[in-house]
């Protein structure tokens, strides 16, 4: 099978969040199957080395205000696909917001572009190469299967991914010419979304199939609580929604080989992540303590629940632990944070921004993540942390109820707790949750064996990649 997956970032390439990671990992999986994925994304200027490596598979003459190519690069064990329009993408900074933190004026031209592009693969073919399936990710691929549906030619089905369903892109109506739509689309059935476009809403009423990230939120999608203005339509379409849950790259985390760290590590032998404490310890300015440390590697935003970290900042200090962080996002939050680091200095320590190895670090070093999102289709962070022997501690919601194994009585009589769950999700609970894991910290022959399951717990691909071949299957006899 020849898939096309459709995407606005892909790791190691280019990278905001959890999407490119999945968009660098599945391919690989897949291709123990034997699919051949080929994975489209914008030419951005991160990527302009990678693109002058690479050989033109097609052109067009005006791609929404100008001319772009389509570039074929191997890179990185990946079937890279290079869509280089530079009046769209070659501009500095982050990939979707312009230097006032505000989304680009013109974004929905760029990602329609994206789709559009993608449609053209699909009709067309690159060459003797004919996608026969295309997977388009989040919002700013939505728009594909509505290319396709009104170009009229016979074309492979879609199938659509859901990332995260509070991203919707969402439009003006009177962008509909500009982007190429056809008024016909236009409907309740369509990409008309409570009187405007959703290229996220065009996705799911037109693609054959469509999948999110795990189980939970999968059902929870169903539900006006979580569905956000969608739920109805996936109701409508639930026969046809899948949750499969997302895996890591275990070669890109791996505690054995992970040259990001000070010292590897594996279940059989932890002694290496004392060393990595000592290191994050000092690269956070934290003092030593008996007492567990904490880490949170996040956006900063209210969907992550970090506001009631806040809450609980004290109590935390004060049964002992430490709190090291890394992020960025709401400015609010970013400051309250550093306030706290100097108010708890020596206990809590904060870095605003990003760092990849430094991320790999602080999983390395930590004893337990923090995860008390309001809601989370999957997550990543609680995988990586369970790969690391570093046990997540997590609200009960979406993929990260699929994904940790709540340390209760029969857990711990059964032998298969990997984690802290909480729910209610607020900030009693989430500092219940803390103190809980305080007490099991203390014990150390509990807490070793934790960390021993956790690193064990399967959290690769292998199995996902299975039930999206299903899928795409299921999609092609449709």
């Amino acid at each position: 099978m020849n898939l096309l997956f459709v995407a606005s970032e892909c790791a190691p390439f280019v990278k905001t969040g959890g999407l490119a990671d999945v968009i660098g990992a599945v391919p690989k999986s897949l291709a123990a199957t034997g699919v051949h994925v080929r994975v489209l994304i914008p030419a951005y200027p991160a990527l302009a080395d990678l693109a002058a490596a690479g050989k033109v598979t097609m052109s067009f003459d005006d791609l929404f205000g100008g001319p772009a190519r389509i570039i074929a690069v191997q890179a990185e064990g990946l079937d890279m696909l290079l869509l280089d329009a530079p009046h769209l993408y070659d501009r500095a900074g982050n990939i979707y917001l312009g230097p006032d933190g505000k989304d680009w004026h013109d974004n929905d031209l760029r990602f329609a572009a994206l789709s559009f592009a993608a449609a053209q693969i699909g009709l067309n073919g690159l060459g003797d190469w004919m996608p026969g399936v295309i997977n388009a990710h989040d919002w700013q691929a939505g728009l594909v299967p509505a290319y396709l549906r009104q170009d009229g030619r016979p074309a492979p089905p879609v199938v659509m991914t859901i990332h995260n369903i509070a991203f919707q892109g969402v439009f003006d109506a009177k962008r509909l010419s500009p982007l190429r739509l056809n008024s016909e689309l236009f409907t309740t059935d369509g990409i008309e979304y409570f009187g405007k476009i959703s290229f996220l809403k065009a996705g799911l009423a037109l693609s054959q199939k469509i999948t999110t990230v795990s189980p939970s939120y999968a059902a929870e999608l169903l539900t006006p609580d979580f569905g956000m203005g969608l739920d109805g339509l996936l109701r409508e379409r639930q026969m046809d929604l899948h949750g499969i849950l997302n895996g890591i790259d275990l070669d890109v985390w791996d505690p054995e080989t992970d040259a990001s760290l000070i010292a590897t590590y594996s279940a059989t032998k932890l002694a290496g992540k004392a060393k990595n404490r000592a290191e994050l310890e000092a690269r956070f300015g934290l003092t030593k303590s008996d007492g567990p440390l904490f880490c949170v590697v996040s956006r900063l935003t209210s969907q992550k629940g970090l506001d009631m970290l806040l809450d609980c900042l004290a109590d935390l200090v004060a049964q002992g632990g430490r709190l090291a962080l890394l992020g960025t996002g709401d400015p609010q939050l970013e400051r309250a944070f550093v306030d706290a680091s100097n108010r708890y200095r020596g206990s809590v320590g904060t870095i605003i921004g990003y760092d990849e190895t430094l991320s790999h670090l602080i999983q390395a070093g930590s004893d337990a993540i923090l995860i008390p999102s309001r809601f989370e289709p999957c997550g990543l962070t609680q995988l990586y942390g369970l790969r690391y022997g570093t046990l997540p501690v997590v609200a009960r919601t979406g993929g990260l109820a699929d994904t940790v194994i709540d340390a209760n009585d029969a857990a711990l009589l059964a032998d298969c707790a990997t984690g802290i769950q909480f729910a209610p999700i607020n900030s009693i609970m989430f500092g219940h949750a803390i103190s809980r894991t305080c007490v099991l910290f203390a014990k150390p022959k509990i807490w070793t064996a934790m960390m021993r399951r956790a690193m064990r717990h399967p959290v690769g691909w292998d199995l996902s990649a299975a039930t999206y071949l299903d899928v795409y299957k299921s999609a092609q006899a449709r």
